[in-house]
């Protein structure tokens, strides 16, 4: 297999640092991803061609009610990818290509989720979210239950705090889809197991992980790449900026005027000092030099209402074949799905030879491995 690497900074950068100015990218030393032919595969717990994993991880228990109030070291869920230091990020990233390959080689005997359960709440539909947490915790040995919008009504029939104060005594880690950002902080502030946030109105950061493995695998790294978003600038934006405040690249986010992703996170992006951010209102200029076109709806679940104006105000912002044409040949298209096509993307984008949407689809599954298997400690 050929080397993959991401270029990794020695120093860490955690959300937390001082800010620092400029916007410049940094030139730094190479991380290897993935084994090439000459190299043994002896990483993050390979062991010639497979994985080893402990016996099984400490199993959860939940005795007595002060163990909510324990204090952890390092992030217990895993809510913003800002949340983790850079090498943790490129740790995971890792992983998940290494279970991924592992997988594709037929290989089932990785079980490091054997005798442990999920609880997957769902207040928002979706069938790449459940599929993806589904079907990877079952190929690692786990189990998931599937808590649809009616089954719990969390905040409504039940405040949030006690739904995870139970589904945290039967479960070994809870992942939910909500609308509201503050439900998935209160599900982890009073979850005694780890939390995933599988996307809420704010940021959607398992889609994000996809996405940067993804750019890894066809492109050889993903710092120093321009990565340019087209359309409405919401909790994708979200985390692509947080992503920057963490590694380094080129982000631009093209959006018409009103619909610009939230400031106070623009600003953390920019104060890191890390990655070089633009905002800008012109998809032409902003995809020139482009290494991956990204794109999402423009009216999302829970703003269908507001289609027909979206549709009026996003005029120009469709990702064509022309606007392809600007950003180069060796431009990719990514969208974190589901497509609108004809709307925010016209089919020819998405079915040419550039666009990797499904692999970048596929990749959700092994992303999201990865994070589970990083907060169980694996």
């Amino acid at each position: 297999m050929a080397a993959v690497t991401i270029f990794g900074s020695a120093s860490l950068h955690s959300s937390t640092a001082d800010p620092v100015g400029g916007g410049s990218l940094r030139r730094s030393s190479a991380l290897r991803l993935l084994p090439s032919s000459s190299t043994p595969a002896r990483f993050f717990g390979f062991r010639g061609s497979r994985i080893s994993c402990r016996s099984s991880a400490p199993a959860h228990s939940a005795i007595s009610g002060s163990k909510e109030s324990e204090l952890k070291s390092g992030p217990k869920d895993f809510l913003h990818i800002s949340d983790f230091d850079k090498a943790t990020i490129l740790k995971i990233i890792n992983q998940a290509a290494e279970v991924k390959a592992l997988l594709k080689s037929g290989d089932r005997t990785f079980l490091p989720f054997k005798g442990k359960t999920m609880a997957m709440i769902f207040a928002k539909p979706s069938m790449r979210t459940r599929v993806s947490f589904e079907t990877g915790f079952f190929l690692l040995g786990g189990h998931s239950i599937y808590l649809g919008p009616d089954d719990i009504q969390m905040g409504k029939r039940e405040e949030t705090r006690d739904v995870a104060r139970v589904l945290s005594r039967y479960n070994d880690i809870i992942m939910a889809r909500v609308f509201a950002h503050q439900d998935i902080l209160d599900l982890a502030k009073y979850s005694s197991v780890p939390v995933i946030n599988g996307l809420t109105d704010y940021n959607h950061p398992c889609q994000i992980m996809a996405d940067a493995l993804t750019i890894i695998e066809h492109i050889g790294q993903l710092e120093g790449t321009k990565i340019v978003y087209v359309g409405d600038g919401n909790n994708i934006v979200h985390s692509w900026l947080l992503l920057a405040s963490v590694v380094p690249f080129h982000f631009v986010c093209a959006c018409p005027k009103g619909f610009e992703p939230d400031e106070k996170t623009v600003d953390k992006a920019r104060n890191a000092g890390i990655s070089k951010i633009e905002i800008t209102n012109d998809p032409k200029e902003a995809v020139r030099g482009a290494d991956v076109v990204y794109s999402d709806v423009w009216a999302s679940m829970g703003q269908k209402e507001e289609a027909a104006y979206r549709k009026q105000k996003f005029q120009g912002f469709q990702i064509d074949e022309s606007l392809m044409e600007i950003a180069g040949p060796k431009a990719y298209f990514m969208h974190c799905l589901p497509a609108e096509r004809g709307i925010e993307v016209t089919d020819g984008v998405i079915e040419a030879p550039n666009s990797i949407v499904f692999p970048q689809a596929e990749n959700r599954m092994h992303a999201q491995n990865a994070i589970m298997l990083h907060l169980f400690g694996l």
